[in-house]
């Protein structure tokens, strides 16, 4: 099922989230970790922003931006001198938004095992030349996982956005 989306400017052709898909990888090093030798949060949370941005940039076509990093849940430390492998596609997409959904992977290199140790959901918006939001393609989710993704993450922003307007400060 392609999932069209309005959008502003002139109409892009929907695209699968395997188009889209981005994976970074880097050696954890010493200089990544804090006293107990895991990987700082911060160093993760860069990776993963990295990682998302680049499966944005190829959905939308055009520079996109950072707009919220919804969840990020830690499951299990990360290591000096394992692999961290980010996994980033697009899960849902808007008008000019984008879900982006990161599966992060820790390898030892020596022994070949594999944990996942983190997900991460992080909203991008597409911006054009004048750094004005503009349409992004629709999202094509034929594929049954694909499909299941996109719902979680419309069920996501729907409840994203219930919150918004429930702790929204009151007028005065």
């Amino acid at each position: 099922m392609a999932v069209q989306t309005p959008q502003r400017g002139p109409k892009k052709p929907p695209k699968t989230p395997s188009n889209s898909e981005s994976i970074v990888s880097e050696l954890m090093m010493p200089h990544q970790v804090n006293n107990l030798g895991h990987v700082f949060g911060g160093e993760l949370l860069s990776m993963v922003d990295r990682a998302a941005a680049v499966a944005a940039m190829r959905h939308a076509g055009c520079n996109t931006v950072t707009v919220s990093i919804d969840r990020v849940d830690f499951r299990e430390p990360i290591y000096t001198g394992e692999l961290v492998t980010c996994i980033a596609r697009v899960n849902f997409v808007g008008r000019t938004s984008m879900e982006i959904g990161v599966r992060v992977e820790a390898e030892n290199l020596l022994t070949g095992a594999k944990r996942h140790t983190n997900t991460c959901f992080l909203t991008f918006v597409a911006i054009d030349p004048k750094h004005r939001p503009c349409g992004v393609p629709g999202l094509d989710v034929s594929d049954p996982e694909d499909e299941r993704r996109f719902r979680e993450g419309r069920r996501r922003r729907e409840v994203r956005e219930a919150l918004d307007r429930e702790l929204a400060p009151s007028p005065r």
